[in-house]
């Protein structure tokens, strides 16, 4: 059994991850782990219990010959495209479950991953999304693409395909982690975008050819989600809900989480709230307070990226005096000279001369019997 086929092998025996596999294939190499397993021996009686159920289901050269023929490989430890960086979060990972250890490997379909994910941002939320909500994935998701960073999330309903959509529309790339196998559009009113997202983007995971999703799986998956991310991002969350678990999973594996808060009455933001109230999530309104949590100080200027966004209007601008004379003033009957000095507290002189500079910004108007205010329109 060669390299490839003893990964495969593997990461169908096994099924995702174990952190005692884990640790034994890093230690002799996927090849002498297939082995053992296949012959039942040379292995602790826990691993030979855990494994018995598939040991003989050796499928691995199907497998990658069908993965190939739907445009899939295979990537693992030591692949060029393997995203060890990222996943070397899992090294200091107190081992409570099977789960709490990085992938064996990994499927991939689009584009080359560890270029998908040099930066990459993950934006979750309930699959019963709000227009709120939805809005606001939409709006992250496009600023990312807009500064270059990769949109990571699950492919599901709601926030996820809003997400992604998102991302793909402004140009961006974006990449799914599933909970099934290949060949396993789930869910199906999704393969368009599962298509668009493996042109431009990067389809991801776990799970060999013929896999259903199933609970435990999508719960598995929450945690690559987060594993894969440079900070993931809860745009809108029951109390209760998968994109909590990936929440709790960005937390212990030391990686920034963000939530983003949303209206009171709203069910499906209570579990945001939460997160920011117990201070295991910081309150972000936009990409650039995402970015800001994982990048070294000074990489980006958050109030200059506001003031890019909400540009001060002409008469947030003004100094103090001119802001007195322009109140002193209304759009409906004209004011004399005279009364605007008295009610803004300035000399005769000064008043007509800022009246002036106000005219020539467009905010006053001279006319019959004194000054008239010219409303402003944002």
């Amino acid at each position: 059994m060669d390299e490839i086929h003893a990964w495969a092998y593997l990461n169908r025996v096994v099924e995702a991850t174990h952190p005692q596999i884990v640790r034994l294939v890093t230690e002799f190499g996927p090849v002498v782990v297939a082995e053992r397993i296949k012959a039942r021996a040379g292995l602790p009686e826990g691993l030979l219990n855990t494994t018995q159920a598939r040991a003989q289901v050796d499928q691995s050269g199907q497998d990658l010959e069908l993965a190939a023929a739907m445009g899939w490989r295979l990537i693992y430890p030591g692949h060029p495209e393997w995203p060890g960086e990222l996943l070397s979060c899992f090294t200091t990972l107190e081992v409570r479950d099977r789960a709490d250890a990085p992938p064996l490997a990994l499927w991939v379909s689009g584009r080359d991953l560890r270029e998908m994910l040099s930066e990459a941002v993950a934006i979750v939320g309930t699959r019963m999304a709000s227009s709120y909500g939805t809005q606001v994935a939409a709006q992250f998701a496009g600023q990312f693409a807009n500064a270059g960073v990769s949109v990571i999330s699950g492919g599901a309903l709601g926030i996820d395909a809003a997400a992604h959509r998102a991302a793909l529309d402004a140009g961006g790339t974006t990449v799914v982690v599933g909970a099934g196998g290949i060949g396993v559009d789930y869910p199906r009113a999704h393969a368009e975008l599962f298509d668009r997202i493996a042109e431009r983007g990067a389809l991801v995971t776990e799970y060999p050819p013929g896999v259903r999703p199933a609970r435990h799986r999508f719960l598995t998956r929450n945690r690559l989600v987060a594993a894969l991310s440079r900070a993931t991002t809860i745009v809108e969350a029951g109390w209760r809900s998968g994109a909590r678990n990936t929440a709790n999973w960005a937390v212990r594996l030391n990686k920034p989480l963000g939530a983003v808060p949303g209206p009171v009455t709203l069910q499906t933001t209570s579990g945001c709230h939460d997160l920011i109230r117990s201070g295991e999530a910081v309150l972000v309104c936009s990409a650039d307070n995402v970015r800001s949590l994982y990048r070294s100080v000074g990489t980006v200027n958050e109030d200059a990226q506001l003031e890019l966004l909400w540009e001060k209007s002409a008469v947030q601008k003004l100094s103090r005096n001119e802001l007195a004379v322009y109140d002193s003033l209304n759009s409906a009957e004209p004011t004399p000279v005279g009364k605007v000095a008295a009610q803004a507290g300035l000399a005769i002189a000064l008043t007509t001369h800022l009246l002036l500079e106000l005219q020539g910004q467009g905010l006053t108007n001279r006319v019959e019997g004194g000054w008239l205010r010219q409303e402003q329109r944002r």
